[in-house]
């Protein structure tokens, strides 16, 4: 037996570990034989992941501002006169404002009337140009139509479809317009006027740069396509600005209305 041990101790290392080796437990063989092959692990090249947005991010990224455009107009005036279109916008701003004015309030007043359109056989013709407009009392206005006679039932007709929810009553040429009480039902009616009109502004806003966008594109064989495309979006900013303040004057507005 000495013997034995002595030749084991005189043997090649190598030998002696993998006699070891058999000798030991089952599991602890094992377990060094996993760290071993988890420690000499091969790293293999991976393939490049492409990651594709999700819908909440790209919400996310429209919800951010874009980058405005800001172009000279006298370097651009020989393809679209960008002044005299913005002008066309804003008119389109101003109009709705003096609408509101003149139309939309809680108490109804003379001036509400003066503007109201009468379709009489000379054309078109505002109300105060017929008649003679007057407050007899604050829930009574009357419109003294003895110069134009003849315009009486188309005035009268003018007044009820003015959208003021004014029901006018006629005395010979003397139209009597009482004044509606202010109730929750007649500032609704009001407010769904308001924005009527703000819509109809919008369609006429949509028309001019819709006019203005085809202008540009007739330009497209003389004009860079970049340029084309700086100028569109130009055009697209100034609509999209002008929505914003009728948007803006709709909400003030509203709330005047509502009270």
């Amino acid at each position: 037996m000495a013997l034995g041990l002595r030749y084991f101790r005189l043997a090649h290392p190598a030998f002696r570990n993998s006699l070891a080796a058999l000798t030991r437990p089952v599991s602890e063989v094992t377990l060094k034989t996993v760290r071993e092959r988890q420690n000499d692990h091969v790293a293999y090249p991976t393939s490049p992941v492409r990651h594709f947005a999700t819908k909440k991010a790209k919400a996310k990224g429209r919800g951010q501002s874009q980058p405005r455009v800001n172009i000279n107009t006298t370097l651009v005036e020989d393809i679209i006169n960008l002044e005299a279109l913005d002008e066309e916008m804003k008119s389109v701003m101003e109009t709705l404002k003096d609408n509101f004015n003149r139309t939309l309030n809680i108490r109804t007043s003379p001036g509400s009337l003066d503007h109201i359109t009468v379709l009489t056989d000379d054309g078109k013709l505002a109300l105060n140009q017929i008649g003679q407009i007057s407050m007899k009392s604050p829930q009574l206005i009357l419109v003294n139509m003895t110069n134009f006679p003849e315009c009486t039932a188309a005035a009268i007709k003018a007044i009820r479809e003015s959208g003021m929810n004014l029901n006018p009553e006629v005395e010979g040429t003397l139209i009597r317009v009482p004044i509606p009480k202010v109730t929750r039902e007649h500032r609704e009616m009001l407010v769904k006027l308001a924005k009527q009109n703000t819509n109809k502004a919008k369609d006429s806003l949509r028309k001019i740069r819709t006019n203005a966008m085809n202008k540009l594109r007739k330009s497209k064989d003389t004009v860079s396509e970049d340029t084309l495309r700086l100028i569109e979006k130009q055009i697209s900013q100034m609509a999209d600005d002008t929505v914003a303040e009728l948007d803006r004057h709709l909400a003030v507005k509203t709330r005047e209305l509502i009270g």
